[in-house]
Protein backbone atom coordinates (compact mmCIF):
# COMPACT_ATOMS: atom_id res chain seq x y z
CA UNK A 1 0.00 0.00 0.00
CA UNK A 2 2.66 2.55 0.97
CA UNK A 3 4.25 1.60 -2.34
CA UNK A 4 1.28 2.56 -4.08
CA UNK A 5 0.97 5.88 -2.38
CA UNK A 6 4.61 6.98 -2.87
CA UNK A 7 4.41 5.70 -7.12
CA UNK A 8 1.05 7.97 -6.81
CA UNK A 9 3.34 10.99 -5.69
CA UNK A 10 5.65 10.54 -7.96
CA UNK A 11 4.07 10.42 -10.69
CA UNK A 12 1.81 13.67 -9.91
CA UNK A 13 5.43 14.97 -8.98
CA UNK A 14 6.44 14.14 -12.53
CA UNK A 15 3.19 15.39 -14.05
CA UNK A 16 3.31 18.72 -12.41
CA UNK A 17 6.29 20.73 -14.88
CA UNK A 18 4.13 19.16 -17.48
CA UNK A 19 0.79 20.71 -17.08
CA UNK A 20 2.48 24.19 -15.83
CA UNK A 21 4.55 23.73 -19.53
CA UNK A 22 0.75 23.83 -21.05
CA UNK A 23 -0.10 26.25 -18.98
CA UNK A 24 2.44 29.12 -20.09
CA UNK A 25 2.39 27.34 -23.66
CA UNK A 26 -1.47 28.35 -23.81
CA UNK A 27 -1.09 31.57 -22.27
CA UNK A 28 1.53 32.40 -24.79
CA UNK A 29 -0.82 31.39 -27.33
CA UNK A 30 -3.79 33.67 -25.52
CA UNK A 31 -1.23 36.67 -25.88
CA UNK A 32 -0.13 36.48 -29.72
CA UNK A 33 -3.79 35.80 -30.42
CA UNK A 34 -4.82 39.15 -28.68
CA UNK A 35 -1.81 41.10 -30.46
CA UNK A 36 -2.81 39.64 -33.85
CA UNK A 37 -6.32 40.54 -33.21
CA UNK A 38 -5.39 44.35 -32.08
CA UNK A 39 -2.80 44.61 -35.07
CA UNK A 40 -5.57 43.85 -37.19
CA UNK A 41 -8.37 46.26 -35.72
CA UNK A 42 -5.43 48.94 -35.54
CA UNK A 43 -4.45 47.82 -39.81
CA UNK A 44 -9.09 48.07 -39.75
CA UNK A 45 -9.64 51.05 -38.34
CA UNK A 46 -7.19 53.46 -40.70
CA UNK A 47 -8.49 51.71 -43.52
CA UNK A 48 -11.66 52.17 -42.46
CA UNK A 49 -11.61 56.25 -41.90
CA UNK A 50 -9.11 56.42 -45.08
CA UNK A 51 -11.51 54.15 -47.62
CA UNK A 52 -14.76 53.54 -45.95
CA UNK A 53 -16.44 50.14 -45.24
CA UNK A 54 -16.39 49.70 -48.61
CA UNK A 55 -13.60 50.36 -49.68
CA UNK A 56 -11.86 48.67 -46.92
CA UNK A 57 -11.41 45.04 -48.19
CA UNK A 58 -10.10 42.17 -46.37
CA UNK A 59 -7.41 41.89 -48.72
CA UNK A 60 -6.96 45.42 -48.00
CA UNK A 61 -7.02 44.88 -44.33
CA UNK A 62 -4.97 41.85 -44.44
CA UNK A 63 -2.22 43.88 -46.28
CA UNK A 64 -1.84 46.85 -43.71
CA UNK A 65 -1.81 44.14 -41.01
CA UNK A 66 0.91 42.12 -42.85
CA UNK A 67 -1.24 39.21 -43.12
CA UNK A 68 -2.80 37.11 -45.58
CA UNK A 69 -6.41 37.63 -46.00
CA UNK A 70 -6.63 33.47 -44.89
CA UNK A 71 -4.69 34.42 -41.71
CA UNK A 72 -7.53 37.20 -41.15
CA UNK A 73 -10.57 34.83 -41.34
CA UNK A 74 -9.50 32.95 -38.35
CA UNK A 75 -10.27 36.29 -36.04
CA UNK A 76 -13.06 37.71 -37.87
CA UNK A 77 -15.54 36.15 -40.61
CA UNK A 78 -15.80 39.73 -42.27
CA UNK A 79 -14.93 43.13 -42.61
CA UNK A 80 -18.71 44.02 -41.01
CA UNK A 81 -17.35 42.00 -38.12
CA UNK A 82 -14.31 43.78 -37.79
CA UNK A 83 -16.20 46.80 -38.13
CA UNK A 84 -18.52 45.77 -35.50
CA UNK A 85 -15.71 44.92 -32.82
CA UNK A 86 -14.18 48.44 -33.32
CA UNK A 87 -17.65 50.31 -32.62
CA UNK A 88 -18.32 47.73 -30.02
CA UNK A 89 -14.84 48.61 -28.10
CA UNK A 90 -15.62 52.53 -28.69
CA UNK A 91 -19.21 51.81 -27.30
CA UNK A 92 -17.78 50.25 -23.96
CA UNK A 93 -15.13 53.03 -23.51
CA UNK A 94 -18.13 55.50 -24.05
CA UNK A 95 -20.59 53.58 -20.99
CA UNK A 96 -16.92 53.03 -18.93
CA UNK A 97 -16.74 57.32 -19.05
CA UNK A 98 -20.50 57.77 -18.27
CA UNK A 99 -20.15 54.81 -15.57
CA UNK A 100 -17.35 57.34 -14.10
CA UNK A 101 -19.66 60.90 -14.10
CA UNK A 102 -20.63 61.79 -10.80
CA UNK A 103 -23.83 59.78 -10.06
CA UNK A 104 -24.82 61.24 -6.61
CA UNK A 105 -26.90 64.94 -5.87
CA UNK A 106 -30.35 65.37 -7.22
CA UNK A 107 -32.40 63.83 -10.22
CA UNK A 108 -31.40 67.17 -11.87
CA UNK A 109 -27.87 67.10 -11.28
CA UNK A 110 -27.49 63.41 -12.60
CA UNK A 111 -29.26 64.50 -15.45
CA UNK A 112 -26.77 67.17 -16.28
CA UNK A 113 -23.55 65.11 -15.10
CA UNK A 114 -24.55 62.19 -17.28
CA UNK A 115 -25.31 63.81 -20.75
CA UNK A 116 -22.40 65.80 -20.31
CA UNK A 117 -20.54 62.41 -19.96
CA UNK A 118 -21.73 61.28 -22.88
CA UNK A 119 -21.40 64.61 -24.64
CA UNK A 120 -18.22 65.63 -23.43
CA UNK A 121 -16.76 61.27 -24.52
CA UNK A 122 -17.00 61.93 -28.35
CA UNK A 123 -16.12 65.60 -27.93
CA UNK A 124 -12.84 64.74 -27.06
CA UNK A 125 -13.08 61.43 -29.10
CA UNK A 126 -13.65 62.46 -32.69
CA UNK A 127 -12.47 59.11 -34.20
CA UNK A 128 -15.17 57.39 -31.62
CA UNK A 129 -17.69 60.17 -33.06
CA UNK A 130 -16.55 58.64 -36.58
CA UNK A 131 -17.28 55.56 -35.81
CA UNK A 132 -20.35 55.68 -33.73
CA UNK A 133 -22.29 57.99 -36.39
CA UNK A 134 -20.64 56.44 -39.77
CA UNK A 135 -19.44 59.86 -40.55
CA UNK A 136 -16.72 58.86 -43.05
CA UNK A 137 -18.80 56.71 -44.90
CA UNK A 138 -21.74 59.48 -45.12
CA UNK A 139 -23.95 59.35 -41.98
CA UNK A 140 -25.71 55.99 -42.80
CA UNK A 141 -25.10 51.92 -40.86
CA UNK A 142 -24.20 50.58 -43.71
CA UNK A 143 -22.59 47.29 -44.51
CA UNK A 144 -24.16 45.86 -40.72
CA UNK A 145 -26.10 42.81 -40.23
CA UNK A 146 -29.44 43.68 -38.58
CA UNK A 147 -28.59 41.64 -35.47
CA UNK A 148 -25.11 44.09 -35.33
CA UNK A 149 -26.69 46.53 -35.87
CA UNK A 150 -29.34 46.17 -33.08
CA UNK A 151 -26.50 44.88 -30.93
CA UNK A 152 -24.56 48.30 -31.17
CA UNK A 153 -27.82 50.58 -30.53
CA UNK A 154 -27.84 48.65 -27.76
CA UNK A 155 -24.56 49.25 -26.41
CA UNK A 156 -25.36 53.14 -27.41
CA UNK A 157 -28.93 53.17 -25.69
CA UNK A 158 -26.84 51.46 -22.49
CA UNK A 159 -25.08 54.89 -22.49
CA UNK A 160 -27.95 56.89 -22.35
CA UNK A 161 -29.80 54.97 -19.66
CA UNK A 162 -28.71 57.03 -16.69
CA UNK A 163 -29.87 60.67 -18.37
CA UNK A 164 -33.36 58.17 -18.64
CA UNK A 165 -33.33 57.20 -15.41
CA UNK A 166 -32.60 60.71 -14.02
CA UNK A 167 -35.25 61.73 -16.34
CA UNK A 168 -37.43 59.35 -14.99
CA UNK A 169 -36.84 60.47 -11.36
CA UNK A 170 -37.88 63.74 -12.12
CA UNK A 171 -41.39 62.35 -12.45
CA UNK A 172 -41.68 61.75 -16.20
CA UNK A 173 -43.58 58.42 -17.55
CA UNK A 174 -41.82 56.07 -20.38
CA UNK A 175 -43.33 57.87 -22.86
CA UNK A 176 -42.33 61.45 -21.80
CA UNK A 177 -38.60 60.10 -20.94
CA UNK A 178 -38.51 58.69 -24.54
CA UNK A 179 -39.17 61.87 -26.12
CA UNK A 180 -36.89 63.49 -23.92
CA UNK A 181 -33.69 61.96 -24.46
CA UNK A 182 -34.37 61.53 -27.96
CA UNK A 183 -34.75 65.71 -28.20
CA UNK A 184 -31.59 65.78 -25.89
CA UNK A 185 -29.56 63.41 -27.88
CA UNK A 186 -30.57 64.80 -31.46
CA UNK A 187 -29.14 68.19 -29.49
CA UNK A 188 -25.71 66.90 -29.08
CA UNK A 189 -25.07 64.95 -31.79
CA UNK A 190 -25.92 68.32 -33.70
CA UNK A 191 -23.34 70.34 -31.36
CA UNK A 192 -21.06 67.42 -32.23
CA UNK A 193 -21.23 67.18 -35.72
CA UNK A 194 -20.94 71.17 -35.85
CA UNK A 195 -17.76 70.55 -33.78
CA UNK A 196 -16.17 67.77 -36.00
CA UNK A 197 -16.85 69.69 -39.00
CA UNK A 198 -16.12 73.05 -37.42
CA UNK A 199 -19.05 74.73 -38.38
CA UNK A 200 -19.56 75.75 -34.95
CA UNK A 201 -17.12 78.27 -35.60
CA UNK A 202 -19.58 79.79 -38.32
CA UNK A 203 -22.13 80.85 -35.13
CA UNK A 204 -18.92 82.12 -33.03
CA UNK A 205 -20.73 79.85 -30.08
CA UNK A 206 -19.07 77.37 -27.91
CA UNK A 207 -20.41 74.32 -27.64
CA UNK A 208 -20.46 72.86 -24.22
CA UNK A 209 -21.67 75.75 -23.20
CA UNK A 210 -24.62 75.54 -25.28
CA UNK A 211 -25.29 72.42 -24.27
CA UNK A 212 -25.19 73.32 -20.60
CA UNK A 213 -27.81 76.01 -21.15
CA UNK A 214 -29.85 73.15 -23.09
CA UNK A 215 -29.72 70.47 -19.69
CA UNK A 216 -29.75 73.90 -17.24
CA UNK A 217 -33.37 74.97 -18.97
CA UNK A 218 -34.28 71.23 -19.80
CA UNK A 219 -34.23 70.07 -15.78
CA UNK A 220 -35.93 73.34 -14.79
CA UNK A 221 -38.19 73.23 -16.88
CA UNK A 222 -39.57 69.95 -15.50
CA UNK A 223 -39.34 70.96 -11.99
CA UNK A 224 -41.24 73.73 -12.32
CA UNK A 225 -43.85 71.34 -13.74
CA UNK A 226 -43.93 69.27 -11.13
CA UNK A 227 -41.82 66.52 -12.47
Amino acid sequence: MRKSIGNSSTSAARLAPAALKDDARSQRTDTMAQLRRALILDAARAAFFELGLEGASMREIAKRAGYTPGAIYSYFSSREEIYAALLGESLLRLNAHVASAPDDGTPAERVRSKASAFFDFYRDNPRDLDLGFYLFQGVRPSGLTRELDAQLNGQLRAALQPTVEGLSELGLDAIACEAEVTALFAHMVGLLVLIHTGRIRMFRQHAPQLLAQYLEQLTERLQRCGH
